[in-house]
């Protein structure tokens, strides 16, 4: 086999292609973005630069999986395939939720708004800029102590995921923001909005959050709450992984990002347990079903032997 600075040339063909088809699939969908070269450039030179790095950026492909399937959906819009659910969602989280304040019910959301503290504001900012961070530098402990466990979390965190982006299509949603913004009735093409996180960014004076929502193409995506699954999924494995006191910070954060996706108002107590939901049932589904099928068996065996 012929081979171009220690990779085969049959590899070198199948990297290009897909690297090419990625994107030209993307421009043909949602148009040109930097973020799909950035992300193309980047595994590309993850792959050529050395073999270590070759086998990390393998390894944290199925987290790249997970943002292209992310990243697609902004083609087909949820909204195109079911109703949006805006004032039964909000009328049903005042019922089960509402907050008596001055004889009138508001939901945790409108009480948080009219009720919001500095210190809350910061944490609140803190917890939720980290709601990928963290399961990624979980990931990356995992790959360099356990490839298998770091293989069985990148999976079920993408099995989780593809829960969720399912349970969107099924119940296209609206913020608590929204109503606040826009009542009841249906906008399409609403551009993100960074809602209590504001407050977050105006008292250290930067953009952060600003930047970060000026990117989201599709606000009816509110049920499930994924970010509030996400630590549910870290916490397990990190217990199943015997981390001792880190899981005790794990639990923090998990509680620190259901409440700040409440009190930021970007999504009702309803959405936060809809993710909650859809972690502990795809954890269940995986490593009670998934992952003792034999062809999954194989499939991790080989996997790891690539990246190990």
């Amino acid at each position: 086999m012929i081979k171009i600075n220690k990779v085969p040339l049959r590899n070198i063909l199948i990297v290009t292609s897909i690297t090419l088809s990625y994107l030209l699939l993307s421009f043909i969908l949602i148009g040109f973005k930097t973020d799909q070269l950035f992300l193309a450039g980047l595994f590309n030179f993850m792959y050529y630069f050395s073999v270590s790095t070759r086998k990390f950026i393998l390894g944290f492909s199925i987290f790249i999986v997970f943002w292209i399937i992310f990243d697609s959906m902004k083609a087909f819009p949820n909204y195109q395939f079911n109703t949006i659910h805006i004032k039964d969602l909000y009328l049903k989280e005042k019922s089960i939720f509402g907050i008596s304040d001055n004889n009138t019910i508001l939901t945790p959301n409108e009480f948080a708004q009219k009720h919001s503290k500095t210190f809350l504001d910061i944490a609140s900012g803190l917890f939720y800029i980290n709601w990928m961070p963290i399961p990624l530098i979980f990931a990356f402990y995992l790959f360099r102590k356990n490839k298998t466990q770091f293989l069985k979390f990148s999976l079920a965190f993408l099995f989780v995921n593809i829960i969720g982006f399912v349970v969107y299509y099924i119940f296209p949603a609206a913020p608590p923001w929204y109503v606040q913004k826009y009542g009841f009735d249906v906008h399409f093409n609403t551009p993100g909005n960074t809602a209590g996180l504001s407050r977050f960014d105006n008292y250290f004076g930067i953009n952060m959050f600003g930047a970060l929502y000026s990117k989201s193409s599709n606000v009816f995506a509110a049920m499930p709450s994924l970010h509030s699954a996400y630590p549910v999924v870290v916490l397990f494995f990190g217990l199943k992984n015997k981390m001792g006191i880190i899981n005790y910070f794990f639990a923090f954060f998990m509680i620190g990002i259901w409440f700040s996706a409440i009190y930021s108002g970007h999504h009702y107590t309803l959405d936060v347990l809809m993710g909650i939901t859809c972690a502990i049932t795809g954890l269940i589904i995986f490593n009670y079903a998934i992952i003792k099928n034999s062809y999954m068996r194989k499939f991790l065996f080989s996997y790891e032997s690539v990246i190990s």
